[in-house]
């Protein structure tokens, strides 16, 4: 994987990458703003800008910050980390838990969400920021109470997205019910603890003393300190107070479950943590969205950039605060932004931040990739094809069985004959082989192209390679 210390404008970068945060508390989006930058070695650069509190001096590596909905990926990971315990089911219904929600749709025959489904924004709750914000230090009674009153619901359960804070709420039921702990300290004994995120707490009160980023709320052109609320029934939508770092090592952590080495580290999975960074449930995009596709993973938000490829990140907003986290599982480049503002969308300065790393490092990439040793033996056997009489031990050697009985060898043979008449004086010297499978496994070689100079201009198969080993070929076709 690359490593940004290694690029050679890596001071120029950083200084950039820093004037993005200090130019937010320049336009007074925020009074203060703290980011870092990560890889797959950890931490590579950070910095802080404007105030932490009402009067004083930039939010250093140690501030905390409330992070908000951030936390819902540490709800998602207790859940999974019971389920991969055999303790719940994501496919029983949330009320076999919490009895206490009463669902109200479809009309006439009411279902209640699964555990899956509130976990990837299906459960048919309505959006509900605003409501659910102020919501933390609820009691689990007074919650109950809230419960047994009546939810209002939306959308049958799992028919569509909805953000639902409410949703996560009930998950931290779940995860008391099942495990017998409160939610804050399931998730410190669980996950923080083994993880080594000493700075990560669920209660403001704990933090030492001037180590704690005052919120605060824009009132004409005064910033107005705002309070801190304690846990509750509603912590695990948004109840974390952390240190950029301690964030960074957790988005690492989730990032290198993608990694080749070292992946299955930490007390969750690797393949349960990419279990929480594919979509589980799609987005809808919008005109203005330039990706391929986004959806919510489990407590994470995965887009497909057609430039650089899977972005995982999660949003965070309270009142006082505004954070975000984001990574390219590719790379291992990541992201952590805090801000201690209302809604102040630390997710610009972040974004851009992450866009101007891996365009750096798509700059710096000058050299193609070396196709692995199986695909350049295929494309020998098919350049063979292609220039000499059709030979049917080296299409043995080439294809899997399909591909004569998809279309017999002799057909196959008259095709290269036309084509090669058409395109004239070919030069195979000139020939390359061009992965076309971002993301996968050898170096995006198992879908590639065989591209061949000719005085017609170029001669094209387009290939895909079939899952036995050794690798051959299931599918091809060819154009001029």
């Amino acid at each position: 994987m690359p490593f940004l210390n290694d690029l050679s404008e890596r001071e120029a970068l950083a200084s950039k990458v820093a004037a993005v945060f200090s130019e937010r508390v320049v336009q007074e989006a925020t009074p203060g703003a703290r980011f870092v930058v990560f890889d797959a070695s950890g931490a590579v650069f950070d910095s802080g800008f404007g105030s932490a509190a009402a009067a004083g001096s930039p939010p250093g590596p140690r501030a905390r910050f409330r992070v908000a909905s951030c936390t819902k990926s540490f709800t998602a990971a207790a859940v999974l980390l019971l389920r991969d315990r055999g303790l719940l089911s994501l496919d029983a219904p949330v009320t076999r838990y919490v009895p206490a929600l009463q669902p109200t749709l479809p009309a006439g025959q009411p279902e209640a969400p699964t555990v899956r489904m509130l976990l990837s924004m299906a459960g048919g709750l309505p959006t509900d920021d605003p409501w659910a914000d102020r919501q933390e230090s609820l009691s689990n009674a007074a919650f109950h109470a809230v419960l047994r009153a009546g939810i209002r619901f939306v959308t049958a359960p799992g028919t569509r997205y909805e953000y639902s804070n409410l949703g996560y709420a009930l998950l931290g039921q779940v995860i008391e019910v099942v495990s017998g702990q409160s939610y804050p300290d399931f998730v410190t004994d669980n996950l923080l603890k083994p993880l080594g995120l000493d700075e990560t707490v669920f209660d403001p009160a704990t933090v030492p003393p001037g180590m704690l980023a005052t919120g605060f709320r824009k009132v004409d052109s005064d910033w107005q300190p705002l309070p801190f609320t304690g846990p509750g029934a509603f912590s695990a939508i948004g109840g974390v107070v952390t240190t950029t770092g301690d964030l960074a090592r957790w988005a690492g952590w989730l990032c290198a479950a993608f990694h080749p080495n070292g992946s299955d580290s930490g007390p969750l999975s690797a393949a349960s943590r990419r279990e929480m960074q594919r979509i589980q449930c799609p987005i809808a995009l919008e005109p203005t969205d330039a990706v391929r596709l986004k959806g919510y993973g489990f407590g994470l938000v995965v887009e497909h950039s057609p430039q650089f490829g899977p972005i995982i990140s999660h949003s965070g907003g309270y009142p006082g605060f505004s954070s975000h986290m984001r990574w390219n599982p590719q790379t291992g480049f990541g992201v952590v932004a805090f801000e201690n503002a209302t809604y102040s969308g630390a997710w610009e300065p972040a974004t851009k931040a992450l866009d101007m790393l891996l365009n750096a490092t798509t700059e710096a990439s000058t050299s193609e990739p070396t196709p692995p040793a199986a695909i350049g033996e295929l494309a020998a056997g098919l350049l063979r094809l292609l220039l000499e009489d059709w030979d049917d031990e080296t299409a043995d050697d080439v294809f899997l069985e399909n591909v004569a009985m998809d279309r017999p060898y002799p057909e196959r043979a008259q095709e290269l004959a036309s084509l090669r008449e058409r395109a004239g004086t070919v030069n195979p010297d000139e020939a390359s082989v061009v992965p076309t499978d971002p993301g996968g496994a050898d170096s995006g070689f198992g879908r590639f192209e065989l591209r061949v100079p000719c005085t017609a201009g170029e001669i094209v198969a387009s290939v895909l390679c079939g899952p036995p080993e050794p690798m051959r070929i299931q599918s091809i076709t060819w154009r001029l």
